[in-house]
């Protein structure tokens, strides 16, 4: 089997040969190595966000697995599509946020509306499930706040935290495939 193609000299051969005395395949070389790479995003995730004062970083977390790839061109192209169907699903929620002022009445809506917009004029298939997500998270928030302002401020924070991880997931992912 042969390993990442950009690898080169003895290193490459002492990697290859680790890698056919202990019997693996190539999938489970990508296991490792996305192994690692979630190990090590999740450290820089949790310990960044700490250092900043959040101490519930499950949504920077959830989306850095979701970016984190083996693969960086994989892992660029994931991380591309989610930007795009995050900002989607943000624009959506708070402009429904705004319409009807974080009423129960307007997740139903914003979320069909934001399927449509990320389906029908966007058109980046790859994560557009991440838009409807990402309106849902803005107008949860509101809709669990004592206030819409407060709402939209939780929203804003869950957002950058889902751009914060995915960022750190993609860049991991890209910066381990080097070695």
């Amino acid at each position: 089997m042969r390993l990442a193609n950009k690898a080169k000299g003895p290193a490459r051969r002492r990697a290859e040969a680790v890698v056919r005395r202990l019997g693996l395949s190539y999938d489970h070389v990508l296991g490792a190595r996305f192994a690692i790479n979630v190990l090590i995003a999740t450290i820089i995730v949790v310990e960044t966000l700490s250092y900043f004062g959040n101490d519930k970083p499950i949504w920077a977390i959830a989306s850095m697995v979701a970016s984190s790839e083996p693969d960086p061109e994989e892992a660029r192209r994931l991380f591309r599509s989610r930007m795009i169907n995050v900002l989607v699903g943000c624009g959506v929620g708070f402009a429904f946020l705004l319409i009807g002022g974080g009423k129960a009445w307007t997740l139903p809506l914003a979320l069909a509306t934001t399927v449509l917009v990320s389906t029908w004029f966007v058109r980046v298939r790859t994560m557009w499930r991440q838009a409807p997500i990402t309106a849902a998270i803005v107008i949860a928030a509101a809709l669990t706040s004592d206030s819409s302002l407060q709402g939209v401020e939780q929203g804003l924070l869950k957002v950058g935290q889902v751009l914060f991880g995915s960022a750190v997931g993609m860049l991991v992912s890209w910066i381990t495939a080097r070695f």
